[in-house]
């Protein structure tokens, strides 16, 4: 059987719509456009997790956080686990990696040399978690060192949430998508199929692409949109939401949309935006890879994110216990010219657990017993319609990151295609949006009468969507 390649292209902490392909009128990214144009692009694709460790663990495996056991930031997937990578490779697929893998704690502190793995499938790994020279295992410092350059930060005078880093050529996007490259080449003419993820850090904060990408904003930093916040919008919304307000991560001085002026608003995303042209140049040089060496018609191309990021939206910055569709929504875009339709913009509700099987279902492998997504495959291939993929889609925030104690996060979502659920597990405290009249999710419904079937009906949706994530492991062999 002729398996298909795959390059899997993974950005940290960018939403659906930083992008032109998505209808953003700033941000340029034509290889996002020319790859829809060779495949499918999914409108309505979600992350399991509004957090990097949880969404991640979760693709990759085709499970949800809970069912991982990777539930937060610094906690490490359990060495059971069953990576799609290592299913590939189990099945003659060679695999490679560049940049971040995130599904273990990355923190300095608790491991100078590195994140630690677990049998991943990973042939080729070239680790960077970001870019800073924390670990003495971080290639890229060491790529920079054999130039004699060292990694630099500049701070704006714009404002003081603004930062330049190193040109695109010594950028650390460039050099993970550059791997990926000569990866590509290696196989040129072999027989193997291969894997090979591409793990951006950027447009992850602190916002600072390289001067040349951020000046064009720069030059027309009035026409920037300001973000979308009704004062008084937080009083009848969780906690975790008020206290970000005043200091994303709940620390007053990380981005305090409630000191923040518009100049600072603007410059944030001028900094996001630009970050984003970078990581689409470096798709189109890949996507060029492929295409010069011969394997484009035959190579699966993701392009995605693991999970959105606020960007003063609602009056938040970052990411956090929060699901407004600017935290977990997200770009999804495949394309394998050989094997699945071009051109198309599907409505389907999606989510990233439905990539795992998917790309078993296209490499022609037996689907893990564990997965709980559902494949896209039928879908890439025309041979489902939107509506029959899924009628709701759910994601989980289980104390994922440290900031918030007193009271801890414990959240979970489910979302239709006309409304959205949030419940604040524990504060009774609950978020009820009707998407079709109030897309900006402004208005929490919850306590509107006018609402009460419905609040009644998604309050059962969400029941059943936490029941189905129980793991199906071990699997049942007899009777009783």
């Amino acid at each position: 059987m002729n398996q298909p390649n795959v390059l899997w292209v993974c950005s940290d902490q960018q939403r659906f719509d930083m992008a032109s392909v998505y209808g953003n009128p700033f941000v340029k990214t034509p290889s996002a456009e020319r790859l829809a144009e060779e495949g499918t692009l999914f409108e309505y694709a979600f992350s399991q997790s509004p957090v990097c460790s949880p969404s991640r663990a979760s693709f990759l495996t085709g499970r949800y956080p809970r069912t991982t056991r990777c539930r937060q930031n610094g906690q490490a997937i359990p060495p059971d686990e069953r990576l799609v990578t290592k299913v590939l490779a189990e099945n003659g697929y060679i695999c490679g990696l560049s940049g971040k893998l995130h599904i273990a704690t990355c923190s300095p502190r608790f491991r100078p040399a590195g994140e630690e793995r677990i049998d991943d499938g990973y042939a080729e790994f070239h680790w960077m978690h970001h870019p800073d020279p924390h670990w003495t295992t971080q290639e890229y410092a060491h790529w920079l060192r054999e130039r004699g350059e060292a990694y630099r930060r500049h701070s704006r005078p714009e404002s003081r949430f603004l930062h330049t880093t190193m040109p695109a050529e010594l950028h650390p996007t460039t050099w993970c998508a550059q791997k990926a490259i000569n990866f590509i080449e290696a196989h040129e003419g072999k027989s193997s199929p291969w894997l090979f993820s591409v793990n951006f850090f950027d447009p992850h904060h602190p916002f600072d692409p390289p001067e040349e990408y951020l000046e064009r904003y720069m030059s027309r930093l009035d026409e920037i949109p300001l973000p979308n916040y009704t004062d008084g919008e937080l009083e009848n919304k969780p906690v975790f939401q008020q206290a970000n307000h005043h200091g994303a991560y709940n620390q007053p001085r990380n981005l305090p949309y409630s000191k923040m002026d518009e100049n600072d608003h603007r410059c944030v995303r001028a900094g996001a935006w630009a970050m984003c042209d970078l990581i689409d140049d470096q798709l189109g040089r890949m996507m060029d890879a492929l295409e010069a060496t011969g394997q484009r018609e035959n190579t699966i191309v993701i392009f995605m994110s693991d999970h959105g990021e606020m960007l003063g939206d609602h009056g938040i910055y970052l990411k956090g216990p929060f699901f407004y569709e600017e935290a977990v929504r997200v770009p999804l875009i495949i394309s394998c010219p050989s094997r699945f339709q071009k051109g198309v913009k599907s409505g389907a509700l999606t989510e990233l657990t439905d990539i795992a099987p998917m790309l078993l279902d296209a490499a022609g492998i037996e689907r893990e017993p564990g997965m709980q997504g559902r494949s896209l495959h039928p879908l890439l291939t025309g041979e489902t319609a939107d509506e029959e993929h899924r009628e709701d889609v759910y994601s989980e925030y289980y104390n994922a990151m440290p900031h918030h104690q007193n009271p801890q996060a414990h959240m979970t979502m489910v979302r239709t295609g006309t409304h959205k659920l949030v419940a604040a597990h524990g504060l009774d405290v609950w978020e009820l949006y009707d998407l079709e009249n109030d897309p900006g999710e402004v208005v929490n419904r919850w306590n509107d009468p006018d609402y009460a079937r419905v609040q009644t009906e998604m309050t059962m949706r969400l029941a059943d969507r936490m029941a189905w994530t129980v793991d199906p492991l071990p699997e049942r062999i007899g009777a009783y």
